[in-house]
């Protein structure tokens, strides 16, 4: 089988960022957390991973099983943490697997010893927050939900950045001053005050979050991109591509495109944490994620609201000072490792 082999200079490039043992470890780290954060379900449930009730498998976390099915009375979905349905499951000498922390992120504890929000005990490790929700359960499903919303939306802005910095790039002219002057135009918009606008009437959630960020967050790679189109398209193997036929869009995709993405991949971690950001601000605002989602503003927002629980506003700020310095170091180590001058 054919195997894949990095180019000499991808090999130098890997070799840089490999040396700089910041952010070598930082994306070992941060890959680390986001790959536990995807596992949520396994780690922060308030179903059991498995149970045994009468001689039988049960899966809850991923398959619904009515209470009638381990001897109650009513046809809906079994609370696992109920007394009643525990009862019933010990008297046919069943038994239940349970994760680490036996809560999902909007499972209440109705057998908090103190009024919530409480502080940190065994039961739950980073306290409950005002609501008498575990803190722990909410962070790690926050910090997958932070990471996706950004990942995506670092991705389809740098899909619709990087081409429209392409099409100015290369063509120039009336092409790229119309495109100059409507960058202009739309980045002047108030992007916070249009959320507020439309948060009056339209349920934000996750996509719909994600579509109106689209909107102006795709500008961040145009400038970067289109100074390597203007810069590429008159050098002397687009010259000679152009000589033996090659169509524009094949100039662009497989000969600039290449040189471009050098300079893209180093705003790519850049981005990233803007994303975040982002999301972090607007939740706390109260224009982000529906009510009740797993949220780090969320989180930020109940620290300020209750100074006499400090477990709340630590937490949330430890576990945004650790994604976003991990992700600057990511993108440090990447930039001096594709810097030309290096």
């Amino acid at each position: 089988m054919p195997r894949f082999q990095l180019s000499p200079l991808n090999r130098r490039r890997f070799a840089r960022f490999r040396a700089n043992r910041r952010g070598w470890w930082s994306l070992h780290i941060f890959m680390l957390l986001f790959v536990l954060s995807l596992g949520a379900e396994f780690i922060a449930n308030d179903k059991p991973l498995l149970l045994g009730y009468q001689d039988e498998l049960y899966f809850p976390v991923f398959k619904r099983y009515a209470e009638t099915e381990f001897g109650g009375e009513f046809p809906i979905e079994a609370d696992y943490r109920s007394p009643y349905v525990r009862e019933l499951i010990d008297e046919a000498g069943g038994w239940m697997l349970w994760p680490p922390i036996p809560y999902s992120y909007q499972t209440i504890n109705y057998e908090l010893q103190l009024p919530a929000p409480a502080p940190p005990s065994a039961d739950n490790w980073l306290g409950t927050d005002d609501q008498a929700r575990d803190v722990m359960a909410r962070v790690i499903y926050g910090f997958r939900i932070s990471v996706l919303f950004a990942l995506t939306l670092t991705i389809l802005s740098s899909i619709i950045g990087v081409i429209a910095g392409a099409i100015q790039g290369f063509y120039g002219g009336r092409i790229d001053l119309i495109g100059q002057r409507f960058i202009e135009v739309w980045s002047g918009l108030p992007v916070l005050y249009l959320l507020i606008i439309l948060a009056s009437f339209v349920q934000p959630n996750f996509w719909w979050l994600l579509g109106i960020m689209l909107l102006f967050s795709w500008m961040a790679l145009v400038d970067v991109v289109r100074a390597e189109f203007l810069r590429g398209r008159n050098l002397e193997y687009v010259r000679a591509a152009r000589a033996l036929g090659a169509g524009n869009a094949s100039i662009m995709f497989r000969h600039i495109l290449p040189n471009a993405m050098v300079a893209t991949l180093t705003f790519f971690p850049f981005i990233l944490t803007g994303g975040v950001i982002t999301l972090t601000s607007l939740d706390f605002l109260g224009f982000g994620l529906p009510p009740g989602s797993p949220s780090l503003g969320e989180l930020i927002a109940q620290g300020k609201a209750n100074l006499q629980a400090p477990w709340l506003g630590i937490t949330a700020f430890v576990v945004l000072s650790v994604m976003l310095s991990l992700l600057v170091f990511i993108g440090e180590a990447l930039r001096d490792a594709f810097d030309p001058r290096k």
